[in-house]
């Protein structure tokens, strides 16, 4: 019989009072270890512990007991239970469940078996789809903002230099701001510093948004400004 130490986690402190998922989980863990005859010699929780880091105190107590010998595989109900990061389970499995000779790793809902090398398969090819997946959203976010921008919608952070906000989201020309970036490119044209032209400014009366004094940077950034 395989010595097993299952893990469960939930996300948040609410869910970890209200025990639902706890329970679903630990359900599950029992019935998966009976059925293929595993010495489950422990359940450790992380009861409202985030997924985005490795540093668990649940975790590390499970890793621990796989560094002492204390164990010899890890069950969990699903894989996102032990981390959802791509980055962190190929860490996982490159120190402890990526060798033949090395600790096992074993999910209910996913059917993996690292015990085996079809289950290392299955384990190596869920890691690399999960990532595909992240990269894939990622690509399409980034087309569909670069999209929104292009049709001057508002796509969050600081409203641009030279904009400002409508009440349904759409981003259309501040007519003074415009004319202070022009301002800008024609005292730059003509040769003058970035402080000279920011004095200049001051000498008409054109201040930056936060009333302060124009400084360098600030100018060096208008150079660049989208404009209408």
């Amino acid at each position: 019989m395989t010595r097993t130490v299952a893990y469960l986690r939930v996300s948040t402190e609410k869910q970890a009072d209200k025990g639902a998922s706890l329970e679903t989980q630990r359900a599950k863990i029992r019935a998966y270890a009976e059925l293929y005859d595993l010495d489950l010699v422990c359940i450790v929780e992380d009861a409202g512990a985030s997924a985005k880091s490795l540093n668990r105190d649940g975790l590390s107590s499970v890793l621990g007991m796989l560094e002492r010998g204390e164990a010899d595989a890890v069950l969990v109900a699903k894989l996102d239970r032990l981390t959802r990061s791509v980055r962190d389970l190929g860490t996982l499995v490159e120190a402890y469940f990526g060798r033949t000779d090395g600790p096992a790793l074993m999910s209910v809902a996913e059917h993996v078996d690292t015990r085996t090398a079809a289950g290392r398969l299955v384990l190596n090819v869920l890691a690399s789809v999960s990532q595909w997946e992240r990269e894939t959203i990622g690509e399409r976010t980034s087309a569909a903002m670069q999209h929104m921008r292009d049709q001057n919608r508002y796509t969050g952070g600081k409203v641009p230099y030279g904009w400002r906000l409508t009440d349904d989201g759409e981003l259309v020309e501040d007519r003074g701001e415009q004319l202070v970036i022009a301002a800008v490119r024609e005292y730059r044209a003509a040769g003058l510093s970035l402080r000279a032209t920011a004095a200049r400014l001051a000498d008409r009366g054109l201040m930056p948004r936060s009333g302060r004094k124009w400084n360098a940077q600030t100018i060096k950034r208008l150079e660049c400004a989208r404009v209408a």
